[in-house]
């Protein structure tokens, strides 16, 4: 029984290694850059889609020095298969777990302070219990398009879901206001979120629109106050700003989970502690496919079983004071 297995496994990477070989061929219109975004060899790409081409019975592609391009059976066979390469892929992923522990490479796309915080320490026991499972973790402060770039999950705020795309809420993003005990020594605290105009304000540029971020407080009534600080350093990065703010810098508005254990060990203060801002949820974000890969799936329930056990949800809430 496990010989068969194993034979069925082989043939379905097989079959998907063809497959991916001719979308990428087709898209590029290139055996070479086609090699070269599945990081293997022109010829084993070649290969691949002979095989293919043998096994359909059918030409998939005119062949010439200069160009290849797809016959009328090859765009036909293209236009079937294309829109579910990702379950293809899927498929094959379950039937070769079926077997085994899940396994490949984790490619996870997440904020640098939360990811660095908060999901990094996640890692050693996550791989102790999946040691199949290769890492490849891009910290970065920008919205990745999960399925163009090939990320298995990603994790943050405000991305917008293109199809194909879910998201599971972990967190609340709440933005609060914080400074360091020695930038308030000698200074009187605010009274509410107009006051923190009086103060020297750490603030961001978007890198999607290039423009000063500015925030609506409320709090638990419902009560709205614009916040305007004083432009006294603006930066692109939240981890920056949130280094500045514990060099004593100014006041900086920062989502709690990015500076949750600055305040719980004194290093920073929260500013009109009933007060925040809402910038939506902290959510892990991957591909809808009816067959999730196992490694997809180990990574997405450990993450959120860490922010339940953790009660990182309560504990990420502005809206608590």
């Amino acid at each position: 029984m496990h010989y068969l297995q194993l034979m069925v496994e082989d043939e379905a990477m097989e079959t998907l290694a063809n497959l991916e070989s001719f979308v990428r061929s087709a898209d590029h219109g290139s055996f070479s850059e086609a090699a070269r975004r599945l990081a293997i060899t022109p010829a084993a790409v070649s290969r691949n889609v002979a095989m293919l081409e043998r096994n359909l019975g059918v030409r998939l592609f005119h062949r010439s020095t200069r160009r290849l391009t797809l016959t009328e059976a090859g765009e036909a066979f293209r236009q079937a298969i294309s829109g579910s390469l990702s379950d293809i892929q899927a498929a094959i992923a379950g039937v070769a777990r079926a077997g085994g522990a899940p396994s490949g490479v984790l490619k996870v796309s997440m904020a640098p302070t939360l990811g660095t915080m908060h999901i990094l320490p996640l890692l050693p026991a996550f791989i102790a219990r999946y040691p199949a499972i290769r890492p490849e973790w891009h910290f970065e402060n920008r919205q990745v398009d999960i399925i163009a770039e090939g990320y298995d999950v990603a994790i943050g705020g405000g991305f917008e879901l293109s199809p194909g795309v879910v998201a599971r809420n972990l967190a609340p993003a709440h933005i609060i206001a914080v400074a360091s005990p020695a930038y308030l020594a000698g200074r009187s605290l605010p009274a509410n979120p107009a006051d923190l105009a009086h103060l020297d304000g750490i603030v961001m540029r978007s890198l999607q629109s290039g423009r000063v971020r500015h925030w609506i407080m409320r709090d638990a009534a419902g009560e709205q106050i614009p916040v305007q600080l004083k432009e006294a350093f603006v930066f692109n990065d939240p981890a920056a700003m949130r280094q500045s703010a514990l060099l004593g810098l100014g006041v900086a508005l920062l989502v709690v989970a990015d500076v949750i254990n600055d305040l719980e060990s004194g290093a920073l203060i929260r500013l009109v502690p009933k007060w925040y801002a809402d910038a939506g949820a902290i959510s892990i974000y991957f591909a809808s496919r009816t067959l999730l890969p196992g490694k997809t799936r180990a990574f997405v329930d450990c993450v959120s079983e860490a922010f339940k056990l953790g009660r990182l949800a309560e504990r990420f809430a502005g809206s608590l004071g």
